[in-house]
């Protein structure tokens, strides 16, 4: 059976049999899901939604949040993402950020203040859209890029937001749902502080996932964008996970296309139960968000910083090469020039008694993805070893 430890904030969801609950399997499953991908797949739906909702709010409850999607028959909706909570008198919807009171929301972050932190990180030292980005390669000169090659010596503005519409077990920026701790941060102390240092030329957001707080990201971006268009570099991109109402996905991509920055969707898995597993929701919307960038925006002009790049974390055992090619050939449907980047897990969160990525696994999911993507990259290279590293490049274009 499954127990639960907490320990300074931090928690974990042990499952002391340590087999698949399906099929009794002690290999190659996470304990913390208890069910390995084979019988995921192979379940129905219905059953295994049943099972995964009692883990996931088994860990949201002990981080005070809302254990399950709030779908009142009464009460208020929120359309920020597809959770689409209905909220009772009272009640804090799925990403913790907004509350019914009253009658009204009670927004924690509104279009003046929103909750986060951000930092200067060095160009191109950490992005996973850096080996095709303006930053990272100075496509889109002069326009776009300071350089025609790597920005070094320049900055982006790391914007990390608090609170999202996933429930990811595998998290490494899990402590975006301690929603209690976090700084609050007003539009125009960014904008003071990005206008006073002209090595910024990016702002990033990230988290945690942008859509909860699109009040205060669509308002901060519109402004700065207004202030440096034509007097300086200043591109605006997002990472996350893809999950926002459609209407205003579409205004963070306009924005992101005009200043030369680009939208990064991290795609966790094809399998709507795997998906469901890892994250606590489904995938649909997802799907739908990156047709829609792509029908708008896309361009893949040469010299044209792509507008759309998609990642996807190499979970051990679940998100295997038969997901990956599964998310390749949907990319390749809509344009085969879509970046792609393969990122290498490392254990953290609720599933860290799960290794790095093995080397099988990254080389077949590299190989599927690339008989269909003519861009697909392997990220976090670190992670493996020298060794490994070395394997690698000589099996692949990376």
């Amino acid at each position: 059976m499954n127990s639960f430890h907490g320990r300074c904030g931090f928690l974990k969801i042990k499952n002391d049999d340590a087999g698949c609950l399906i099929c009794g399997e002690k290999q190659k499953l996470a304990k913390v899901i208890g069910i390995c991908p084979t019988c995921l797949k192979n379940s129905s739906t219905h059953e295994i939604e049943h099972l995964i909702k009692n883990i996931h709010s088994q860990i949201r409850e002990e981080l005070g949040l809302e254990p399950s999607i709030p779908r009142m028959e009464k009460g208020i909706t929120c359309n920020y993402c597809s959770a689409k909570c209905r909220l009772q008198e009272g009640q804090w919807g799925w990403c913790g950020l907004r509350k019914n009171e009253n009658g009204r929301f009670l927004h924690l972050s509104t279009r003046e203040k929103g909750i986060l932190y951000h930092y200067l990180d060095p160009h191109i030292t950490n992005c996973c859209n850096a080996w095709f980005c303006p930053a990272g390669t100075g496509c889109g000169h002069p326009k776009h890029a300071v350089k025609p090659r790597a920005e070094v010596g320049f900055y982006n503005l790391a914007l990390f937001c608090y609170g999202c519409s996933f429930n990811c077990l595998f998290c490494q920026n899990w402590e975006h749902k301690l929603i209690k701790q976090d700084p609050i941060v007003t539009v125009n102390e960014l904008i003071k502080y990005t206008l006073t240092n002209r090595k910024i030329t990016c702002w990033c957001w990230f988290g945690g996932s942008v859509e909860p707080q699109f009040l205060f990201v669509l308002n901060a971006s519109k402004q700065i964008v207004r202030l440096t268009n034509g007097k300086r570099i200043l591109r605006v991109c997002f990472e996350w996970n893809g999950d926002g109402n459609p209407r205003l996905v579409e205004k963070a991509a306009q924005i992101a296309h005009i200043s030369g920055g680009n939208i990064k969707f991290d795609f966790k898995a094809w399998d709507v139960k795997i998906h469901l597993a890892l994250t606590g929701r489904r995938n649909d919307q997802v799907i739908e968000n990156t047709k829609l960038i792509h029908d708008k925006f896309w361009n893949s002009e040469k010299n044209q910083p792509p507008v759309l790049g998609i990642t996807s974390l190499l979970v051990p055992y679940y998100v295997d090469s038969e997901e990956i090619e599964q998310i390749a050939s949907f990319l390749a449907n809509l344009d085969p020039n879509i970046p792609y980047s393969l990122l290498i897990f490392h254990p953290d969160f609720q599933m860290n008694d799960l290794p790095v990525t093995p080397l099988e696994q990254l080389i077949d999911s590299y190989k599927a993805a690339s008989e269909h993507l003519n861009n697909v990259n392997i990220g976090n290279l670190h992670l493996i070893g020298l060794h490994n590293i070395n394997e690698v490049r000589r099996m692949t274009k990376c």
